[in-house]
């Protein structure tokens, strides 16, 4: 019996790490074909546009998508899987829950759209067919609400592959549209169908996602259903979503903070330079760590879901055995590359500033967004591993506390923004308040990973000595940081930056220089690699074949 449940472990874990892989795939490959017409588009929008439409506009979609579907989609993923058998019950049954965001959403779109129109600043009233967008933005917003019954229902019969071409698809009409329209729009020589550009391409993207699930699914099976009509074990999941929604109040304000705290402090032109550092900057965290949380959720869901639900791990040795080495393994893995990106990161980025920022963002805010943004995300990865298992195993009581204590870091992180901003840190202060609130709250689901460990089996354990990086890696890149520094000082890379600009990276000195850090790069993972990055590979690779 035990063998049986360890090999459905395994099973389970080599299938939600398959379907981090294609996340993974999927969002290096859009990302590197949206990375080449981000290009173009950041030297056709003008910073006020880009600022307008990253940050106000994105920001009124994600409130829409966010507060719609959230609960929803984490409590659907402790449904239990189904036999063979119930299968076309169980895909009804979640087409009905999954119904619920579209509701939702309808209303709370058309409220956040007028509410923004009256209370938006003139700055921004001012830019050309302001009120057509904020209507297209909302409409987009439903669309995308429409492929929910499906995006559930691909998670839990872990059908990446669909997912995959679904998200891909729309992210490539995305970017496709808002090019052509843009383009259109500066050989025209108007200036004005710079906020439609963005607009018609997320509308684009909801149209096509859907569409690509609808002709791999069809909607025989799709349901919609109200709250009455829901069996006992679809309202206690129904339940639990609106506690999960509520909490979203405050979980979304801390992700979303920032755009929030920016568009009153910060004019439009430096929201746009804000806006393209982030999405520099954003970028290992969405092809890497966004896929690897997802999937973790899914995991940890399905092969902790029972015992967590019974309140005893009688007979369940293998579940949470699978469970703290897989969370202990990763967030090893995380932080000893997290110690090599800050090194060398730090390091470099000046050289990188020149390639990836067009000119008129020199004189924004994004050189120093993209300089913190480097120390920022080592703490992203950790958080986002921590928090996917308490969202997997948290009861609603859990939620609940969580809920609380995340009122409070909410409010350090409002303090912490504002303080910096007062000492001149100008919008680099966002990703500094962001990296304080996100240390609080990696300490909050550390300490809440412990104890249920402590609850329901007291033989796994997680402490911080098992993955903090190996004494090796922490000596190479301490060395390698000092080395760097004296390079620099050496070849003289920040004066000759100064006067060549881009055409600096074909200076024999800054080659030297990036020479020299690629040597120790290299030299640091191969310590990481002989000091424990092998043998965790060794191990997931024996719990595999479990």
């Amino acid at each position: 019996m035990t063998r049986s449940k360890s090999t459905a472990g395994g099973r389970l874990l080599e299938s939600s790490l398959a379907s981090a892989s294609s996340l993974m795939a999927l969002q290096l490959l859009s990302r590197l074909f949206t990375f080449g017409l981000n290009q173009a588009l950041f030297r056709l929008a003008t910073p006020s546009a880009f600022g307008a439409a990253a940050i106000q506009f994105e920001l009124i979609l994600s409130t829409i998508l966010f507060l719609s579907r959230e609960g929803i989609r984490n409590s659907l993923l402790r449904v239990p899987s189904r036999s063979s058998n119930e299968a076309r019950s169980g895909r009804r049954t979640q087409s009905r829950l999954s119904s619920f965001p579209i509701f939702a959403g309808i209303p709370l779109a058309m409220g956040t759209a007028f509410l923004y129109m009256q209370y938006a600043g003139q700055e921004i009233k001012q830019q050309p067919y302001f009120k057509s967008t904020i209507a297209l933005y909302a409409l987009a917003a439903v669309i995308e609400l429409f492929s929910e019954p499906f995006y559930n229902l691909a998670m839990a019969e872990l059908q990446t592959g669909v997912r995959v071409r679904a998200e891909g698809l729309g992210i490539v009409a995305k970017c496709v549209t808002t090019f052509l329209v843009l383009l259109y729009d500066s050989k025209s020589g108007n200036g004005h169908l710079s906020l439609l550009a963005f607009a018609f391409g997320q509308l684009l993207y909801g149209v096509v996602m859907f569409a690509t699930y609808v002709a791999y699914f069809g909607i025989g099976d799709l349901q919609f259903t109200s709250p009455s009509k829901l069996e006992a074990a679809d309202r206690q999941a129904l339940h639990l979503s609106y506690t999960m929604t509520v909490q979203s109040l405050v979980k979304h304000f801390l992700t979303e903070g920032d755009k929030m705290l920016l568009s009153y402090f910060s004019p439009l032109q430096d929201q746009g330079g804000y806006a393209i550092a982030v999405n520099y900057g954003s970028l290992v965290a969405r092809i890497i760590f966004q896929p690897i949380e997802e999937s973790l959720r899914v995991y940890f869901s399905k092969i902790l879901g029972s015992a967590v639900g019974k309140g005893d791990s009688s007979g369940k040795e293998a579940p949470f055995t699978h469970s703290i080495k897989t969370l202990r393994s990763l967030l090893s893995i995380q932080i000893s590359l997290s110690v090599i990106l800050v090194t060398f990161g730090s390091g470099y980025i000046s050289l990188l500033l020149p390639i990836l920022l067009p000119s008129q963002y020199l004189s924004t805010s994004a050189p120093e967004v993209l300089a913190a943004w480097v120390w920022y995300i080592p703490v992203l990865a950790v958080n986002g591993g921590l928090e996917a298992f308490l969202a997997s195993v948290a009861t609603s009581k859990d939620l609940n506390a969580q809920s609380r204590w995340m009122v409070g870091f909410s409010v350090i992180y409002i303090f912490a923004a504002i303080f910096l901003y007062h000492f001149g840190f100008g919008d680099a202060s966002l990703v500094y308040a962001n990296i304080f609130n996100l240390a609080v709250r990696v300490i909050y689901s550390f300490s809440f990973t412990t104890d249920f460990f402590i609850k329901f089996h007291r033989s796994s354990t997680l402490r911080w000595r098992d993955i903090l990086p190996p004494r090796t890696l922490c000596v190479a890149c301490g060395v390698s940081a000092l080395v760097i520094q004296a390079s620099a000082r050496h070849f003289h890379v920040d004066a000759t930056l100064k006067k060549l600009g881009k055409a600096s990276l074909l200076n024999r000195d800054v080659l030297c220089h990036l020479g020299v850090g690629t040597s120790l790069g290299m030299l640091c993972v191969l310590t990481w690699w002989m000091s424990s990055g092998r043998c965790l590979i060794i191990d997931y690779s024996r719990r595999k074949s479990e």
